[in-house]
């Protein structure tokens, strides 16, 4: 049974009164936004008293149960069960009220406060303070009570008593002392008899936490962890001080809140893969109801504790002893695969169980590192990989010494752990740049110039991905790659089959000077380079497809030298990815098409078997793989032998215009690189804000992008580019710049704070494109319409030289810089980027309105 009264601050604090903030609470929080709205308040109720010195302000509830330790009389003391981020404000303002008294020599009026509202003064020790704060915050809140120095760093506690210490100094004082004084008093009885609260006090039997819980366990007010670690607390009644101290305060100083809540996660996969981590708090404290007893919770905070200190070492790998385990360790992280996690946990825990040494654990971390390079180098870098890793440590051969369990089992199945004949398969097919992440494929081959082993090594951190045949291929390119084709061939084929393969990429520092050069240009840049892999591709004397394959070859034996491949017996895997292009098919929208070459690039193969592959297998939208001058194949058959219907009459009803030759509109065609979008094995770039710049290491990044615009697409274009962007910051937009080695720029139509979210229309890149995000803005509002996007892209459309696809609608097409030469083309992409930026900063309804 509960009590419920309206009381206001002088009714909670005056008289013999302590109210404890329990162990299972959180720490103070509050920050500035919190504060300057309770400030708003108080101030509007000051100056209305002044009017109506009756006049009240609700400004919420505080939920009390008696403390277990209350006697028959003397000091009455309740545990706050909610509330105590309110009441510990309203107390630090006092104390700011009660000093800025103090300053100005008004002793009976500090007296007053420290004694009826902030202390206890007949009571010794802890007992002395109206309000005992959780440990974290007591050390601050103490000295803020007790007038002596506050702790230097910005704690919560501090920045709340200097925020209300300002607000005070800076009140009207225009007629000398005793107008300022004025306004403090009237904030202070405000403060202390105008603020209402309703007091809802549980009785002695009540289970306190359980009302709390109740409070609490929609998620708003509190995260899963704090939920878990109130709920701990809660069975510890006598033994929860001395545990909180030995066991809970290092290991929430250790780890932040956020990878608190991670280790109860990764705690409950290791018994079942299958727990999401919405489910943490439910599921830890299923577990935690069977046990019994004070001494079993505490084991159970106890061993918590021992594994947060793994989970930091995870976290934080330069922590580690051992230098194999320390490498392994760094690699992973680096790699940047969280669901990786539960397994490195599970194997620091074995070696300090003494069933696994450090050998062995760094043996193990070594398989999963092959594991995650071999996915990524056949294509399928993310194929169920999550599925893969949260279940090998509870599926695993436990038999088995570690190492040898987790190869077994990444070797078993379909897992994708390719073996060495499929890598020197695919290091010769697969477009690799399209695989994966970009900072994953940096690593791969970052890793594979450390393999030379330099005895000057190169710093690696600033280098960048360089295609050696561009991507934007000139005249003298197309004249090199042709000298090498078969009389069956053609160049388009050849040329996506070669581009973004493994063979044709290095690493340099150069990318925006090399661009689109000659080979010649490239050579010798490229033989000044410290780095390996670009002293090797420096000694031929041309870059076509045999050297591209020779160098795919070689770089193969390393990798496979490098990274050990599955067990023997391993299943094996489909000869190629059918599912990947059935895929990308199933997604090519109507009105588009695509090639027998441009699917043969993305899986890794050639024309002809993909041709043959459709003439025999059923797949999605066959029906729309052309040649690759937009004719259909000559041999072309429906598989349903019942129909008869010309595919090019299908063709046009679906929006593919065809010439009077018969051949599709090259500007509805996918390319291999849209295919991957549509494949879902590229993901979007997204805008990255300017990061902290490290000393001696300042970058101007819209002074780079400038330059590289120059040096890539020349002083008329660069001019052009740089008027539109003064243009779009003139009209409200911003710029955000990416911070690789071709530094992009995004035209930001909202930042991440608007309460709708950040978007931005296009991206422009230095290598010559003008990109335009349909796919990013299909889920911003309002252009998750797509009648807005469609006019958006009629729009473009009216531009000289831009045709995009009605079919590319939620991809990412663009069109050349070249554009923004032509004046008359560069004032109408104007006038169209100023209707999109006024469409971004209106809402699609009232209802996104946020108050």
């Amino acid at each position: 049974m509960v009590a419920a009264q309206e009381t206001t601050l002088q009714g909670l604090l005056e008289g013999a009164k302590q109210y404890q903030v329990p162990l299972y609470q959180r720490p103070y929080s509050w920050t500035k936004v919190q504060l300057a709205r309770l400030w708003d308040d108080v101030r509007k109720l000051a100056e209305d008293r002044t009017h109506n010195p009756e006049a009240t302000h609700f400004i919420g509830s505080l939920v009390l149960a008696p403390s277990p330790t209350n006697g028959p009389a003397g000091l009455a003391q309740y545990l706050v069960v909610d509330g105590q981020q309110r009441l510990t404000s309203l107390t630090i303002l006092l104390c700011a009220i009660r000093d800025h008294w103090a300053a100005r020599g008004e002793d009976r009026r500090r007296a007053r406060l420290d004694q009826q509202f902030l202390t206890n003064p007949f009571e010794d020790g802890p007992r002395r303070w109206k309000l005992v704060p959780t440990q974290a915050d007591r050390g601050a809140y103490v000295a803020c009570v007790e007038s002596t120095p506050l702790p230097k760093d910005a704690v919560p506690v501090t920045v709340a008593y200097d925020y209300f210490a300002k607000q005070l100094a800076d009140l009207p004082n225009t007629d000398g002392e005793a107008e300022g004084r004025l306004d403090v008093e009237h904030i202070e009885s405000a403060v202390i008899t105008g603020l209402a609260l309703v007091s809802v006090t549980a009785q002695a039997r009540d289970n306190v936490y359980r009302i709390f819980e109740s409070l609490n366990n929609t998620g708003l007010l509190l995260t899963q962890g704090d939920l878990l670690r109130n709920y701990l607390f809660m069975r510890l009644p006598t033994r929860g001080e001395t545990v909180y101290q030995g066991l809970w305060l290092p290991l929430q100083k250790s780890l932040t809140a956020a990878n608190l809540e991670l280790l109860f996660w990764l705690d409950l996969v290791h018994r079942d893969s299958r727990v999401k981590q919405s489910d943490i708090y439910a599921a830890q404290q299923t577990r935690l109801e069977r046990l019994r007893s004070e001494e079993e919770i505490e084991a159970e905070v106890r061993r918590f504790s021992r594994l947060g200190a793994l989970l930091r070492i995870i976290l934080n790998p330069a922590e580690e002893q051992d230098p194999a385990v320390r490498q392994r360790l760094e690699r992973l992280s680096a790699w940047s695969t969280t669901t990786i996690y539960p397994l490195l946990l599970h194997l620091l825990d074995r070696r300090q169980q003494d069933t696994a040494s450090s050998e062995q654990i760094a043996s193990a971390m070594r398989y999963v590192e092959s594991f995650f390079v071999r996915r990524l180098l056949i294509g399928r870098a993310t194929a169920n990989i999550n599925r893969i890793l949260l279940s090998v440590v509870t599926e695993m051969d436990r038999t088995l010494p570690v190492d040898q369990a987790v190869h077994a089992y990444l070797s078993a199945g379909r897992k994708y752990y390719a073996n060495d004949e499929s890598i020197r398969s695919a290091v010769r097919s697969i477009p690799f740049y399209l695989n994966g992440r970009p900072h994953q494929r940096h690593l791969v081959l970052r890793w594979l110039e450390e393999s030379y082993g330099t005895k000057e090594p190169v710093v690696l951190d600033g280098l960048t991905i360089e295609h050696v045949l561009p991507q934007t291929p000139t005249a003298e390119w197309r004249q090199m790659l042709a000298a090498d084709l078969k009389p069956d061939e053609n160049f388009d084929d050849v040329y996506e089959a070669l581009v973004h393969s493994l063979g044709n990429l290095t690493l340099t520092g150069y990318n925006s000077e090399l661009g689109n050069g000659p080979f010649s240009l490239k050579r010798a840049a490229l033989a000044k380079s410290g780095v390996r892999l670009n002293q090797e591709i420096a000694t031929q004397e041309r870059w076509s497809r045999p050297e591209i394959h020779a160098r795919a070859d070689k770089l193969a034996e390393k990798i496979v030298s490098l990274w050990p491949g599955p067990t023997e017996q391993a299943a094996g895997q489909a000869e190629f990815a059918w599912d990947l292009m059935n895929k990308a098919l199933a997604e090519l929208p109507a009105g588009s098409w695509t090639t027998y070459g441009d699917i043969a690039a993305l899986i890794g193969t050639a024309p002809m078997p993909v041709g043959v592959r459709l003439a025999n297998h059923p797949a999605p939208n066959a029906h729309r793989v052309l040649q690759v001058d937009g004719v259909l194949a000559g041999n072309f058959r429906w598989l349903d032998p019942n129909r008869t219907d010309d595919p090019r009459d299908v063709l046009r009803a679906e929006g593919v215009r065809f010439d009077d030759n018969g051949r599709a509109d090259q500007t509805q065609r996918m390319r291999t690189e849209e295919l991957a979008q549509l494949a879902g094995i590229t993901s979007e770039d997204l805008p990255e804000r300017l990061p902290r710049q490290r000393s001696g290491q300042q970058v101007d990044y819209p002074a780079r992008f400038l330059e590289q615009v120059i040096t890539l697409q020349g002083a008329a274009v660069a001019t052009a580019t740089q008027v539109v962007l003064e243009a779009w910051t003139a009209m409200g937009g911003t710029l955000l710049y990416g911070t690789r080695g071709e530094t992009s720029c995004f035209l930001m139509a909202r930042e991440r704070h608007h309460e709708l979210g950040d978007m931005w229309p296009a991206a422009i890149y230095p290598s010559g494109k003008f990109e335009v995000v349909f796919q990013h803005l299909s889920v911003r509002t309002p252009f998750d319409d797509v009648a807005l996007r469609e006019e958006l892209r009629q729009r473009l459309n009216e531009l000289p030289g831009v045709e995009i696809a009605a079919a590319k609608l939620a991809m990412r097409p663009g069109f050349p810089l070249t554009v923004l030469a032509d004046t008359e083309a560069r004032e109408a992409l104007l006038d169209h980027l100023r209707w999109f930026y006024d469409q971004a900063q209106t809402p699609a309804s009232d209802e996104l309105v946020i108050d």
